[in-house]
């Protein structure tokens, strides 16, 4: 099984990995650290040298294709342990690993490039799909980014609700303001924020399955004179708003991007305006998206360090007056859609087929355990121009959740 014994000779620290190669042999690798005990079956011989090679593109695709299979355990089981033990390792396993690391680094620019025109086919590849598919594991609102959950008990509904409150808090609302909504989605966090208080909101995205059920969805809503969407790139944008708020879009911009993106957001937001930003992004440093990720799922996509980002934000002389991590709500949030994409797989695997659900579980559980035990988390960072826009002590962000609780509970 050269050379991927090699690889997990150097990789399981904690735990024990068993592996069933393709002629039927067992190997055992144990780690000297307790952990979970996982069973990988090879049901190719080319795995070998593929998973060795390139282990996080092999493994996702040889799981789609079923030659990678785990008898008697799970893949959620798998990818545990495989994170638990990331986290042990220092660094690549070989110099081979170095030196590709070294490369793909050099390469970001090339793997997270998103001009106009490119940016809308990297998006329709992943949310031009059938929003029917994002109907069957998504909550009830079709958000599709991190819940913020008050107790491990709440339902995704709930925590997606209080993610919207507690964005709205932070943007301090007026009767009466503009809004910019940059990646806006199926419209849910927009529709929100005008049902909330008596506010404009534009959405922007660049989804035409997105656009079309936004826009529905604010008339159903009662909103429809108040929020409007676009089939629209941001840097189109001329208008100034009092408010901007992007949910999960940075992560489409890429590292060479942030500089544009920051230096629009200024050129877009009044004086005294306010952003919130919610991205993913990692506590350790810079690196590169995962291969797999950005073949099958979110091409041109990369979660940044915090390294990354503060200095386009510096560099285009923008207030950073607060910042917050929202550290396992991710995991709680993937671990709901997993649930609810198993509880309706049949059905997708009607509407694609078999080799699409291995592909969205291997996703949705790596991602999960990406946000559980590995390095990623989401961040909110609110900018301004002035150092002053928002209040200067935090307590207003307890107070402006509460009445939004309440306002929830007379209005819908």
């Amino acid at each position: 099984m050269f050379p991927l014994s090699k690889l997990l000779s150097h990789l399981i620290q904690a735990g024990v990995l068993k592996v069933i190669d393709a002629d039927g042999q067992t190997q055992v690798f144990s780690g000297s650290e307790p952990g979970p005990s996982v069973t990988m079956q090879l049901g190719d011989s080319k795995l070998y040298k593929s998973l060795f090679f390139n282990p996080e593109l092999a493994a996702g695709e040889a799981y789609m294709d079923g030659t990678l299979s785990f008898p008697g355990s799970s893949l959620r089981e798998f990818l545990a342990l495989v994170s638990l033990n990331q986290n042990r390792t220092r660094g690549a396993p070989t110099a081979f690993h170095r030196a590709v690391g070294s490369v793909s680094r050099r390469l970001k620019r090339f793997q997270q490039s998103n001009p106009i025109g490119k940016a809308q086919q990297n998006i329709a590849f992943h949310y031009d799909i059938g929003n029917q598919l994002y109907r069957l594991f998504l909550d009830e609102g079709l958000f599709y980014s991190c819940a913020y959950f008050e107790t491990d008990d709440d339902t995704l509904e709930a925590a997606q609700r209080a993610k919207c409150r507690l964005i709205a808090s932070k943007l301090s609302l007026r009767p009466g303001q503009k809004i910019l909504d940059i990646g806006s989605g199926w419209g849910g966090l927009a529709i929100y924020l005008a049902q909330m208080e008596d506010v404009e909101v534009l959405g922007v995205t660049l989804s035409k399955e997105q656009h079309a059920l936004a826009t529905e969805r604010a008339i159903a809503a009662g909103v429809g004179d108040r929020v409007r969407f676009e089939l629209r790139d941001y840097r189109q944008i001329e208008q100034t708003f009092d408010r901007i708020v992007s949910v999960g879009m940075f992560e489409h911009v890429g590292v060479h991007g942030y500089d544009e993106f920051f230096a629009k957001v200024n050129d877009l937001i009044s004086d005294d305006g306010v952003m919130l930003l919610h991205s993913i992004g990692h506590m350790s440093p810079p690196s590169t998206a995962s291969p797999w990720l950005r073949k099958y799922i979110f091409p041109g996509a990369y979660s940044p360090a915090l390294s990354e980002v503060f200095p386009a934000v510096e560099r285009n002389r923008l207030w950073v007056t607060d910042c917050e991590f929202l550290r396992l709500h991710y995991a709680m949030t993937l671990r709901h859609w997993h649930t609810r994409f198993e509880r309706n797989r049949s059905r997708i695997a009607e509407m694609y087929d078999e080799r699409f659900c291995r592909m969205w579980e291997f996703y949705l559980i790596s991602a999960e355990m990406m946000f559980r035990t590995g390095a990623q988390e989401v961040f909110h960072m609110q900018l301004s121009r002035k150092r002053d826009a928002s209040p200067i002590r935090r307590d207003y962000l307890f107070e402006a959740y509460r009445k939004l609780k309440q306002r929830e509970a007379e209005r819908l």
